[in-house]
C-alpha cells in the first residue's frame, strides 16, 4: 500500500494527517482491463474529481467508498462515458476512449454492464422485455432468440421463471436488483459496474445478493467495480477497496490494510462501531 504523502480529508483545521497521495500503481503481475490518469471532473462550480489515478485488474471486485459527495457514483459514470471530463483519459481493455471510432465505442461498450441505483428498469417494460433491451439493440437476433436469451440470464441471476412476466412495479427490491442484473449480464460483458447494489435490501437479501454476485464473478470470470458503503459487501466480497476524498484516490487495499491506515475517516469507517465487530482472522479461518 502507498506511504502517505498526502492532505488528509476531515482532519481539525491546522492539524492536517497525511493519506496516500497516490494509490497504488505498476502491479505488473496483473492486467488493468480499466485506468484512469488524471480524470477530472465538475459541474460548474469546484471540481468534484481532480486529477485522479484509478486502475482496475483484470478479474477483481474492486470496492469503491469514500464520504459523501467524494465522487463515487461520478467517478462510475466518468469511466462508463456518462460525464463530461474537464481533463484525464478513460483506457478500457488498453483503449483510449477519446480515440475510438463511434463503431468502435459502441463494441467496447458492449463489453461493459452495469446495475445503477434502484435498478433504473423501465417501468412500462415486464423483467424479460427489459432484459432483452440491450439483447434486441445490439444482436441480430430473432425476437424469440432474444426472448430465449433474455430468459437464460433471468435464470443466471436466481429469479424465478414467473419473474418474466411481471412489471417492476410487482417485484421486491431483492428481485429489482437481480432483473437489473441480469440486464447488464445480458450481453456477456466482461466488467460489471455496480453502484450501491445492496443499498435498500434486508441483511438476508443483501448476503445473497453479495453471494451471487462472487459466484458470477467466479464462474464467468467478471471484473466487478461496486461502489458501496455496505461493510459486509466491503468485508466478504471484495479483493481490494479504493478510497476516495479530496477529489482523488486517498489509498487503496484490502479491509485489513486499510484498517492500519492513519486517516480520521478511514479510522473511523473501518474501525468504527459498526466495523469495530468483524474479526477477520476468524473470518478468513472459518
Amino acid at each position: 500500500m502507498a506511504s502517505p504523502t498526502d492532505t488528509a480529508e476531515g482532519a481539525p483545521r491546522g492539524q492536517e494527517r497525511p493519506v496516500a497521495e497516490e494509490h497504488r500503481r505498476g502491479d505488473e503481475t496483473r492486467e488493468a482491463v480499466i485506468r484512469g490518469r488524471g480524470l477530472t471532473v465538475g459541474f460548474g462550480g469546484p471540481p468534484v474529481l481532480e486529477n485522479l489515478d484509478i486502475d482496475v485488474w483484470r478479474g477483481e471486485i474492486l470496492g469503491v467508498v469514500g464520504g459523501s459527495g467524494t465522487g463515487k457514483s461520478v467517478l462510475l459514470r466518468t469511466i462508463i462515458g456518462l460525464n463530461r471530463r474537464q481533463a484525464g483519459r478513460v483506457e478500457i481493455f488498453d483503449q483510449d476512449l477519446d480515440t475510438l471510432t463511434p463503431a468502435a465505442r459502441r463494441r467496447i461498450g458492449q463489453r461493459w454492464g452495469v446495475l445503477f441505483q434502484q435498478g433504473a428498469l423501465f417501468s412500462s417494460l415486464t423483467v424479460l422485455q427489459n432484459v432483452a433491451v440491450p439483447i434486441r439493440e445490439h444482436l441480430r437476433l430473432s425476437d424469440t432468440l432474444s426472448d430465449d436469451l433474455a430468459r437464460l440470464k433471468i435464470e443466471l441471476v436466481g429469479l424465478p421463471a414467473e419473474a418474466a412476466t411481471k412489471y417492476p412495479s410487482e417485484l421486491s427490491g431483492g428481485m429489482i436488483k437481480r432483473a437489473a442484473l441480469a440486464r447488464a449480464l445480458a450481453l456477456d460483458p466482461d466488467i460489471v459496474f455496480l453502484d450501491e447494489p445492496t443499498a435498500g435490501l434486508d441483511p438476508i437479501g443483501a448476503a445473497n445478493f453479495d453471494l451471487l454476485i462472487r459466484q458470477l464473478r467466479d464462474t464467468l470470470g467478471l471484473t466487478v467495480f461496486m461502489v458501496t458503503h455496505d461493510l459486509d459487501s466491503l468485508v466478504t466480497m471484495t479483493d481490494r477497496i479504493v478510497v476516495l476524498g479530496n477529489r482523488k484516490v486517498l489509498v487503496d487495499g484490502t479491509f485489513r490494510e486499510l484498517r492500519d491506515v492513519d486517516h480520521p475517516w478511514i479510522q473511523e469507517y473501518f474501525n468504527g462501531i459498526r466495523a469495530s465487530h468483524y474479526d477477520l482472522d476468524k473470518m478468513e479461518t472459518a
